[in-house]
């Protein structure tokens, strides 16, 4: 599997919701070999041609962090954005990635900025869908 330069790794509960999650709400394609739960080890999702996500479990996580604490679920220190075409595709976004369990945290609508909404994953990470 070749490298990303760059890897964004985010620690979650369960691997299976999250990989539900991301491939069914966000429509991202997981790559890497299965591991026995069928779903690929490491856990990684193509953003785009230069961005990976790797999602780690959150025992995984806090190993490879050393002393500093995971965030609380609802506590967020930065907000990942994924750009849509329109503000169609905006809105069916947020709906796929609420019908595979997240949470719109702010319904897509016009802001000062542009079209955005905001959605939870199962994690509570947030992402900023915006046309």
């Amino acid at each position: 599997m070749p490298v990303a330069p760059v890897i964004l790794s985010l620690p979650i509960a369960d691997r299976s919701v999250s990989y539900r999650f991301y491939r069914d709400g966000l429509g991202l394609d997981a790559v890497g070999e299965p591991a026995d739960d069928g779903l690929p080890e490491p856990l990684q999702f193509v953003v785009n041609d230069g961005l990976r996500l790797m999602l780690v479990p959150t025992g995984g996580f806090g190993w490879v962090i050393g002393p500093r604490e995971v965030a609380p679920r609802g506590q967020s220190e930065c907000l990942l954005g994924l750009s849509a075409d329109s503000t169609e595709e905006a809105d069916a976004i947020v709906e796929r990635a609420r019908a595979a369990g997240g949470e719109v945290v702010t319904e897509p609508k016009t802001q000062p900025w542009g079209y955005a909404g905001v959605v939870a994953d199962p994690d509570g990470h947030l992402w900023m869908v915006s046309a």
